[in-house]
């Protein structure tokens, strides 16, 4: 079998440890010492940082963690929410109401798959009703913008942060619905003269 514990080489001899110096001795005529007593502590080189021994002592006073900034009222928020439900379902029911309306008096705009229609000047019997849906399509795009704006200044300074989200969150919907709602309104419109016949 084998040793576990095989004989280990002898030491280099290079690496011995230095003899400790002896003890000095009192000079004739004094009396012992009663023995050498080492230096306590570490004495720092000269010009080193002095550091107290225990470390540094707590701050006169103690440390206080800062207090969190008061909540206020969740006003900012609550306007954001508001702008941002007017933006996504008040704007987009007018962009529907102006929509069908646009697709009733210009039918051939939507329907024509030739291609004859893709001139603007198609839409020219329904030019009021594309002026009142541009002018739809502007008011929501400004609401939706102070949605947002209202929406971040709630977030940051926490006056109704859920709010604020949620209010920004319906202003960015905003556009995407009031395409899909002139789309499908108009389409429907221009269908439903198609029908009439």
């Amino acid at each position: 079998m084998t040793d576990p514990f095989p004989p280990q080489p002898p030491a280099h001899p290079g690496s011995a440890q230095p003899p400790v110096p002896p003890v000095p001795q009192a000079p004739p005529g004094q009396a012992a010492q009663p023995g050498y007593v080492a230096p306590s502590g570490y004495a720092p080189p000269p010009g080193a940082y002095a550091v107290p021994v225990g470390g540094y002592q707590a701050p006169v006073g103690g440390y206080t963690p800062p207090q969190p900034p008061a909540k206020g009222s969740a006003t900012l928020g609550a306007a954001a929410l508001v702008l941002g439900l007017i933006a996504l379902i008040v704007v987009p029911i007018l962009a529907g109401v102006f929509g069908a309306q646009v697709g009733t008096a210009a039918p051939d705009f939507f329907l024509d798959t030739s291609g004859a229609y893709d001139d603007i000047a198609a839409l020219a019997p329904a030019r009021n009703e594309i002026l009142w849906t541009e002018i739809a399509f502007w008011s929501g795009t400004a609401i939706g913008i102070a949605a947002i704006v209202l929406g971040i200044v709630a977030t940051a300074k926490r006056r109704g942060r859920a709010l604020g989200i949620t209010g920004m969150v319906l202003a960015v919907l905003g556009p995407v619905a009031f395409v899909l709602a002139f789309s499908i309104a108009a389409a429907a419109g221009a269908v439903g003269t198609m029908t009439s016949f």
